[in-house]
């Protein structure tokens, strides 16, 4: 009888339902696979749903207390004070939003950019190539942090987008590179022959059978281009390249570094709290990658 009703219920749509109750489950389990990678993915998500979410209940102005300049760290107060007595740890919450949102949306920029023209200039092959290796050899040859500083010198980098869009339109040359490279061996592969056999389209090749066998290559590189911009634009604001308008962890250091702070023992943690989170961030993202290359590395997901 169970065996007369398994058999009607696959009849009968079973099959429709479970793979997508499958793929779900697979994918929490790969998620899952690495403790290493699902701590980051975890710490990953804490820190950014605390920026998030924290500014909300952090008053604009944070209130002074002179008798706490320079306090050492508590319980209550993880990272100390500042010079004028304020809690660094409530200053590292509500900075941490715009280096976030600067980071991801450069990386996206940059990603996006090295991925589609490096996959079509090999893939194209022949002046397309030309052009697009001569423009990365162009803009690697260029000192990113200089031509930020003079770009500073005559447009006000007072947006968070304009800030990403400037990092992301430096940083794709490495990757086209290594995803050129990476295409022109995939291209000769059967399964692409055969593609072109079936004239599916340059497109069609390109998105739908070459780049999905590079996706955990392609993540792990937007995840170094997320944290290359994260710094980047810290840096931006520690040289005071950018407006020093609101309070992120770039904002924080240049205060600190403007106030003497690097020099002075007892305001050690006013510096170490936007390094620390820094650090961590990006510790978090390099770790949850491990997870993620699980997920889209077949080879992996069956060890």
């Amino acid at each position: 009888m169970a065996q007369a009703l398994t058999s009607e219920e696959r009849e009968t749509g079973g099959p429709e339902v479970a793979p997508a109750k499958v793929k779900r489950t697979g994918f929490f389990r790969s998620l899952m696979r690495s403790k290493t990678g699902f701590a980051g993915f975890l710490i990953f998500t804490g820190i950014t749903l605390t920026c998030l979410i924290g500014p909300l209940f952090i008053p604009d102005r944070l209130p002074t207390d002179l008798d706490r300049i320079y306090a050492p760290p508590s319980l209550a107060h993880p990272f100390g004070f500042d010079n004028e007595g304020r809690d660094v740890f409530l200053q590292v919450i509500a900075g941490g939003w715009d280096i976030i949102v600067i980071g991801l949306l450069a990386a996206g920029i940059s990603t996006v950019i090295a991925v589609t023209m490096g996959a079509l200039a090999a893939y194209v092959g022949g002046r397309l190539d030309s052009i697009v290796v001569t423009a990365a050899d162009i803009v690697l040859a260029v000192p990113g942090i200089v031509l930020l500083a003079v770009l500073a010198a005559f447009v006000q980098l007072d947006s968070e987008w304009l800030l990403a869009v400037l990092l992301g339109l430096l940083g794709w040359p490495g990757l086209l590179r290594a995803v050129r490279a990476q295409v022109f061996s995939l291209k000769e592969r059967e399964y692409i022959e055969a593609a072109r056999l079936l004239d599916l389209g340059t497109p069609h090749i390109v998105v739908r059978e070459i780049l999905p066998n590079m996706a955990s290559y392609i993540l792990m590189n937007f995840v170094i281009g997320m944290t290359g911009a994260i710094y980047g634009v810290v840096g931006l604001y520690l040289l005071g390249l950018a407006p020093m308008s609101g309070g992120n962890w770039g904002i924080m250091l240049n205060k600190a570094w403007v106030a003497g702070a690097m020099f002075n023992e007892a305001s050690l943690w006013w510096v170490m709290g936007p390094v620390l989170a820094i650090t961590v961030l990006q510790l978090a993202l390099v770790m949850m990658t491990r997870s993620f290359e699980e997920i889209l590395n077949p080879r992996l997901r069956h060890n």
